[in-house]
């Protein structure tokens, strides 16, 4: 069973002032280390959205089982970088991660337990749950792709989660990875740190 992702990398970080997804993360960007932990994780392929301002960075990106799209919406928010990632992904694949670009803590073991729930399961979304919430990334069906590319806005993928509660299972993770993106230089800096204080 086909499985991709989804990973954002479009946004304008404007809270932050500089794009956050360049940021140094050890000896990679935010992005190239959210990208390096989805190629060592078992999806099939990862579908890389970015924006025009991103392209300088697309030499660092590229790998055979990536697949770059620019979108050239990405002002109009989340869900149009999701449209475009939706119409580049393998015509068969059975499944999609919508992942975040700003998550650098995120596990591709993590990823490869949601993606087992998944082919092993019945339920039709595969949702992270750690310590009470639900985090990313989030793991669709191929039934929800055409919802999945009507999505407005920075939603991402909730509103369908809360349509189809009964088709969403919980994957309860002991990594705090899937609730830690970086909003805000607070965020950065704390995560930075404790990472290189190994915790």
């Amino acid at each position: 069973m086909k499985v991709s992702a989804i990973l954002l990398g479009a946004g304008e970080s404007k809270r932050f002032g500089v794009n956050k997804l360049k940021l140094s993360w050890g000896k990679k960007t935010i992005l190239e280390k959210c990208l390096h932990t989805f190629l060592r994780s078992k999806v099939e392929e990862v579908v890389l959205v970015l924006n025009e301002k991103m392209k300088e960075m697309e030499h660092r990106l590229t790998h055979r089982r990536v697949k770059i799209v620019y979108n050239p919406e990405y002002q109009k928010g989340m869900g149009k970088s999701i449209y475009y990632g939706i119409q580049a992904i393998h015509p068969k694949s059975e499944g999609v991660f919508i992942a975040l670009g700003d998550q650098p803590n995120l596990k591709a073991s993590t990823i490869n337990a949601l993606l087992r729930h998944f082919r092993q399961g019945e339920k039709g979304i595969v949702v992270p749950f750690y310590s009470g919430r639900k985090g990313h990334p989030v793991l669709f069906h191929r039934k929800y792709f055409q919802a999945l590319s009507k999505l407005k806005g920075d939603t991402g993928g909730r509103s369908i989660i809360n349509k189809n509660e009964r088709d969403v299972e919980m994957v309860v993770t002991t990594s705090k990875g899937v609730i830690q993106d970086i909003d805000t230089w607070e965020d950065y800096q704390t995560l930075k740190n404790a990472v290189h204080q190994g915790r």
